[in-house]
């Protein structure tokens, strides 16, 4: 496995980008600001993961994404551990919003994260279209930390 820093080119990746966040004008609103890192296995393009400062103690994880036919092989956990590692140093905390899905939040909270805040009707109030995660509509917004 190799990580590589995205300085340039980062809407080469909006197709792996899409995944963690469907609505492409959200993806852009965040893209150039954050440090953007691919997990490539044998030169193969597998995860995804956006990381934008939030201010001098605190980084949020945008997008953490992983195509479907490489989910559950620990490349999104190989990321996350590389996040942690990296803004360690500098930062407190890394924080992370996602949607009412109970598959995902028991991935987070597995890796350390717990829930902090509810943003109610985040994704009905700030997506042009429904989204939906394994059939179910995403309303709230559930905004994770781990220090």
């Amino acid at each position: 496995m190799e990580i590589r820093e995205i300085n340039s080119g980062k809407a080469d990746f909006m197709e792996i980008l899409l995944i963690g966040d469907e609505d492409e004008a959200m993806v852009n609103k965040y893209l150039e600001l954050s440090m953007l890192f691919a997990l490539y296995d044998n030169s193969i393009l597998t995860s995804i993961c956006a990381v934008m400062e939030i201010d001098s103690q605190t980084v949020e994880i945008k997008n953490l994404a992983t195509y479907p036919q490489y989910r559950n092989q620990g490349y999104a956990s190989a990321l996350l551990n590389f996040v942690f590692d990296r803004y360690k140093e500098n930062y407190k905390t890394v924080i992370l919003g996602t949607g009412e899905n109970e598959k995902t939040l028991r991935f987070y909270k597995k890796r350390g994260f717990v829930e902090f805040d509810r943003v109610k009707n985040f994704f009905v109030d700030n997506y042009d279209r429904p989204i939906f995660e394994d059939g179910k509509q995403l309303k709230d917004m559930i905004y994770l930390k781990k220090l």
